[in-house]
């Protein structure tokens, strides 16, 4: 049995996508980060980063159980233990690992900060204004392979495309002109059409609404500590 520490992230997502696809059992187990669960000793010993997802198989390699966290590296472990969605060699193993790292380096944390300063207090401007300039050559470097291919790897749906899709469906959200290419919109509808696709999203959908509420019930030092700020913030 497989167990997801979750919430509804867009890394919690793509692991979804995984399990979902290769018809794993598992179970979810929400970790609410946003009240202070990330700071847990019981959960640190899991990720000592204090995040989600993380993923404890109990058939691991051997048969012992593995606990990963890291979704990229999850992806990577499912993948090979099954023997899909990630060519075993070739060239073709390669094309996809280079755009899953590339979303793991450079769409998670630029999305994510572009987000995250598209409102954010006086004298955030610089900050907006990078991290939005960075999103959008992303999102045309996004769109550019997508012109020339079926999905990011070549012409099979993979990782890299399950590490990428979540993140695009997320910013839609805050800047939909960005993903409006027209090679981005076939390759989401194709994705978000999969049978799999729709039930890990409506997982993702029910854990967003207890995220919500914890958002909703944190007070102001839950969201400081959420956020790294405040008493929290680090010089």
């Amino acid at each position: 049995m497989i167990t997801l520490h979750a919430m509804a992230t867009p890394n919690v997502v793509k692991v979804l996508l995984m399990l979902e696809e290769l018809g794993a059992a598992y179970r979810v187990e929400r970790r609410d980060v946003i009240l202070g669960e990330g700071h847990d000793p019981v959960f640190l010993a899991l990720n000592p980063v204090g995040k989600v997802p993380v993923l404890t198989d109990e058939d691991g390699p051997g048969g012992a159980p593995i606990t990963l966290f890291e979704s990229g590296a999850i992806l990577i472990y499912l993948a090979e233990k099954a023997g899909r969605f990630l060519p075993a060699d070739g060239a073709g193993r390669y094309h996809v690992m280079k755009w899953l790292m590339f979303q793991m380096a450079g769409v998670g944390p630029m999305f994510g900060q572009a987000i995250h300063f598209r409102s954010g207090p006086p004298g955030s401007d610089y900050a907006r204004d990078r991290y939005r300039t960075e999103m959008r050559r992303l999102t045309d470097v996004i769109e550019g392979r997508l012109s020339e291919a079926a999905y990011l790897g070549g012409d099979d749906y993979s990782i890299a495309d399950m590490a990428v899709f979540p993140w695009m469906r997320t910013l839609e959200r805050f800047f939909p002109e960005a993903v409006a290419g027209s090679a981005t919109t076939r390759w989401r509808a194709e994705i978000a059409a999969r049978p799999a696709t729709e039930r890990a999203l409506a997982q993702a959908d029910a854990l967003g609404a207890q995220d919500m509420a914890s958002m909703k019930s944190a007070t102001r030092d839950d969201l400081d500590r959420y956020f790294g700020r405040g008493a929290y913030a680090r010089a």
